[in-house]
């Protein structure tokens, strides 16, 4: 009796049980890792120099804890679920509500972190070059907020676009990937909140 051979799959029949990786999932993704990386650098660095300045002032002496730009910045987390799951069922009207939310929530942890340095610089004289803690506390809030910034620009360009009445349902894919970025974004804050405003304190 004859021994039976294997005979390998084609090349065809194993191309039609592959599926290429979505790129822009896979970009996004890198994005993201990439981003981790970079604010891990600056949270070290940040948590190496606690206590370091030879000079003040001194965080404990100079930082209020910033409860409401917090509240509002995690807040945009939720009101953006809400207007991608409104996009998700063609409900228009309200993902406008929802992505205006978010837009106007991300505005106001803006709003509320340019006041903070305007006080520090012009009342407490702390500037990037005053010491260690003014270095480090510029470089890391400020790496947040030019990424704070970036979301906030694609969140208003998608806005704009909608309601010039481009058909944004066809670019759930995308929202979604914007979606993943401003939940990165906010949950690094919680990270920079928990080292600058508590353990740095």
């Amino acid at each position: 009796m004859a021994a039976s051979i294997a005979v390998p799959p084609s090349a065809a029949a194993l191309e039609s049980h592959w599926k290429m990786p979505d790129r822009g999932m896979i970009g996004i993704i890198f994005l993201i890792v990439t981003e981790t990386v970079l604010f891990s650098m600056f949270v070290i660095a940040y948590l190496i120099y606690i206590g370091k300045s030879l000079t003040g002032p001194y965080p404990k002496d100079v930082l209020d804890i910033p409860v409401v730009a917090t509240i509002c910045l995690l807040s945009s987390s939720l009101t953006i679920v809400f207007a991608e799951h409104a996009l998700k069922h063609n409900h228009l009207g309200r993902f406008k509500l929802w992505w205006t939310a978010t837009i106007l929530l991300g505005l106001e942890f803006l709003t509320a972190t340019g006041l903070e340095w305007r006080e520090l610089i012009y009342k407490d004289h702390l500037t990037i070059s005053t010491n260690l803690f003014g270095t480090t506390f510029y470089s890391l809030v400020g790496l947040h907020a030019s990424h704070v910034i970036v979301g906030l620009t694609f969140l208003l360009l998608v806005m704009i676009v909608t309601l010039l009445g481009f058909p944004i349902q066809t670019q759930l894919r995308r929202v979604l990937f914007l979606s993943w970025y401003w939940h990165f974004v906010d949950a690094v804050w919680v990270i920079v909140f928990t080292v600058v405003y508590v353990i740095g304190r």
